[in-house]
């Protein structure tokens, strides 16, 4: 049963991108959530699961690669759309392979991306 209005979780190193993507996610009437490692992300998604969440591929200790590996290995069903600042068609491959539903490299552009998000929930 969807929330309303959607939860959407963001999971991204970098502060300001956290803070940037959480602002636009809010001001297009969803509900947000930010974790700087996907290590908290995971440990949240026990209690509740999020509608959606952004994913960066490139963080530290555990990438985005390992989140999405962790999320399939829990038969967790949360749309992924990942974001990176590291392009490349290995990556691209390994996070659609993986099961995300869109693929963006930043700087992400506010429309791509909330357009992404609902595409990815109405999947």
């Amino acid at each position: 049963m969807a929330r309303e209005p959607p939860l959407i979780a963001v999971v991204d190193d970098d502060p300001y991108v956290r803070k940037a993507l959480e602002r636009l996610i809010r001001s297009a009437g969803f509900a947000a959530e930010t974790f700087p490692s996907g290590a908290e992300f995971l440990k949240s998604v026990v209690d509740h699961e999020p509608d959606c969440v952004v994913l960066d591929l490139h963080m530290p200790m555990q990438d985005g690669f390992e989140v999405q590996a962790q999320l399939a290995r829990d038969h967790c069903a949360i749309p992924v759309v990942v974001i990176t600042g590291h392009d490349t068609p290995e990556s691209r491959s390994r996070a659609l392979g993986g099961g995300a539903k869109s693929y963006l490299c930043k700087p992400v552009d506010d429309e791509t991306l909330l357009k992404a998000i609902n595409s990815a929930m109405a999947a």
